[in-house]
């Protein structure tokens, strides 16, 4: 295997197409003392290698991992993300040494998933070979009179364009080429590296949730440097690739990425094989991880119509709004003995009821499909972990209809319900940006402005 620190390859880093256009180029979306825990944001993670390879809403810091895998993991083991997103936990995972398991619903995530663990394996050479190829095919072909054979994604609607026409013309020009790339390792890269940046040069933006620019008060994007971007992405991964392989040296990680929601344990995983868990299950924030990344399953080719999005969305953890509001009352599944959240649920649902499903009654479905979950989640913990294990859940609390949820609290009290062991419930960000979920008229009564969001992380452990 040729690494990417050999001089050949080095030019990857000077490979410049010189596109030039007259639009301005916005940034990347973000999309994003006394604790016992480093900070879990997954802020830092934008200039750390591997993990800064595709923006993601939401998540925790390789920091954060890494501290944990230090204080819990001393020697080899198996580390689980039940709801892996785009890897934070497994790549950490494995630069400590550790075999890994991820589950992951949603198809873009995993692939960002596979593509961060797998890429160990990526020779330099090759890499480097198929970034000058795709130079030299991208630069004619913007240059001649070339139609794209590619094809935008016929099941894929905006309200508006998605691409500007000169933008669309280059992005199926990258297309094409990704079509010849015939190493599978490396042509799940380059898609990456489109995934990772498609929204850049698009119409549409996160402001957090995906809108179009112009609802932000942002101008569209008539031209762009699409290849050239692909490139600078490119090179990134290529130097985080070196650094990659030698921080591994001659090791080969013990890798499982799994496509499924992780409610299906009991076909994947031994009972009792797991050492600790590190994981961020979806918040009570009714934020729509697959709608917001629906441009990204469309142009990989993951859907091809609406109907191909359900599945995902009925399986996502804690269901979304949209799919139980209209349901009659949803209970929940399971008594909790000392804890005061059938109450609240039920207040909730009392709230402004001539609004309808837009009123407490939707909302309160809402909720209880996701404490349902959670108590479905708890039995998977308590499944997973060999005696003595650890599960470290960062998990934030919520405020639906005015009305404070302390969902670490609750989900402590549902892991303590069914016999796992609560050790702590540590506060390592008293303050939590949300206002742009909490304060939604959507939901009717807005926030107060002494309630505040913040992030917990509730350890658990498998006697």
């Amino acid at each position: 295997m040729t690494h990417l620190t050999d001089p050949r390859t080095q030019q990857v880093k000077q490979l410049r197409l010189f596109e030039t256009t007259n639009e301005e180029q916005p940034s990347l979306a973000s999309d994003n003392g006394s604790s016992y825990f480093n900070d879990p944001s997954f802020a830092s993670n934008k200039t750390q290698p591997v993990h800064r390879w595709v923006p993601w809403i939401a998540g925790f810091s390789s920091d954060f991992v890494s501290d944990v895998l230090n204080k819990y993991l001393i020697s080899d083991g198996v580390v689980l993300d039940p709801f892996a997103g785009v890897g934070t936990t497994l790549v950490e995972a494995i630069l400590h040494g550790h075999s890994v398991v991820g589950f992951e619903i949603n198809p873009y995530a995993a692939l960002a998933c596979r593509t961060k663990v797998n890429a160990y394996r990526i020779d330099g050479e090759s890499l480097c070979n198929e970034m000058l190829r795709f130079q030299t095919f991208y630069k004619e072909k913007i240059s001649e009179n070339y139609i794209p054979n590619s094809t935008p994604p016929k099941g894929f609607k905006t309200r508006s364009t998605f691409y500007s026409p000169k933008v669309l013309r280059k992005v199926l020009i990258l297309q094409d080429f990704i079509g010849t790339i015939e190493e599978p390792n490396l042509q799940e890269l380059f898609k990456l590296a489109f995934a990772s940046t498609m929204v850049r040069y698009s119409n549409y933006s996160y402001e957090p949730s995906l809108g179009r620019r112009a609802s932000a008060g942002k101008p569209d994007i008539e031209d762009f440097p699409v290849g050239q971007t692909i490139l600078d992405k490119l090179s990134e991964m290529a130097q985080d690739i070196s650094w990659l392989q030698q921080n591994l040296a001659d090791r080969h990680p013990n890798v499982r990425i799994i496509d499924a929601s992780f409610f299906e344990y009991e076909s994947h995983l031994s009972p009792e094989s797991i050492d600790l868990i590190i994981t961020s299950p979806p918040y009570l924030n009714n934020y729509h991880y697959n709608r917001n990344t629906r441009p990204h399953l469309y142009w990989l080719g993951y859907a091809r119509s609406p109907q191909d999005l359900k599945p995902l969305e009925h399986s996502n953890f804690g269901k979304y709004w949209q799919t139980v509001r209209e349901r009659d009352t949803v209970d929940l599944e399971f008594s909790l003995p000392n804890a005061d959240l059938a109450d609240r649920l039920q207040m909730l649902s009392k709230i402004r009821p001539e609004k309808g499903i837009y009123g407490g009654k939707g909302w309160a479905n809402y909720a209880a499909s996701y404490f349902n979950d959670c108590y479905k989640f708890a039995k998977g913990i308590k499944y997973a972990l060999k005696p003595g294990g650890i599960a470290l859940v960062v998990i934030g609390n919520s405020i639906l209809q005015g009305i404070v949820i302390p969902t670490d609290i609750y989900f402590g009290k549902i892991a303590e319900s069914i016999g796992l062991e609560l050790v702590r419930i540590d506060v390592p960000r008293t303050t939590r940006v949300g206002n742009s979920i909490i304060q939604s008229d959507v939901r009717v009564i807005k926030a107060k402005s002494s309630d505040q969001l913040y992030e917990a992380i509730v350890e658990l452990r498998k006697t």
